[in-house]
């Protein structure tokens, strides 16, 4: 499936090592936006395994979507997941650093939401990002995504080294499906 020049695919296990290269490429890069990365040291240590990568993609209740050019150069990706009947998870949505502030996330997400809806036709999207990462929480709220309220930990102890908020934290978010949140985009 495509949208104008941006074409969407299922992931395949062959697909494993390019995910993973693209995830932490896109998760460790640096961005001149405020608030956008929250912790470089943080984000230049994020890193996944091949096996973990392949997990989701056999799991029959996720995936990961992957989105690319006319030429096949592979723009982002996002993770689904069937959480439950009536609820669906996006994760790890990750572009191209050199795609970035052209629209593919928007494209991506989009595409997501309407995969899931097609797919497993839940009620409800989730998500989660970064407590300190406030552009993008923006960016997700201006998507239709709200605050739950609910938190989820951020593992502390696995970078004890590194000079991290003491209530650093995951935002939880929903979001209804059938509203695109470019309705009102107020936070």
């Amino acid at each position: 499936m495509s949208t104008d020049n941006t074409h969407f695919r299922i992931a395949t296990e062959d697909d494993t090592m390019v995910i993973r290269q693209l995830i932490e490429s896109a998760f460790r890069a640096e961005d001149s936006r405020q608030g956008w990365v929250g912790n470089s040291d943080l984000a230049s240590r994020f890193s996944m395994e091949d096996k973990a990568v392949a997990s989701i993609i056999t799991n029959p209740d996720s995936t990961f979507l992957m989105a690319s050019d006319a030429n096949g150069k592979l723009l982002g990706t996002i993770g689904v997941s069937k959480r439950a009947p009536d609820s669906a998870r996006l994760f790890m949505l990750a572009v191209d650093p050199q795609c970035h502030r052209g629209g593919i996330g928007k494209q991506i997400l989009t595409y997501a939401e309407d995969y899931c809806q097609r797919e497993w036709g839940p009620k409800t999207l989730r998500l989660n990002a970064l407590s300190n990462r406030e552009s993008l929480i923006s960016w997700y709220m201006r998507r239709g995504f709200r605050k739950t309220g609910e938190t989820t930990p951020f593992p502390l102890e696995e970078f004890k080294d590194l000079n991290l908020p003491d209530d650093l934290h995951f935002v939880e978010f929903e979001k209804a499906l059938g509203t695109t949140g470019d309705e009102n985009p107020a936070m």
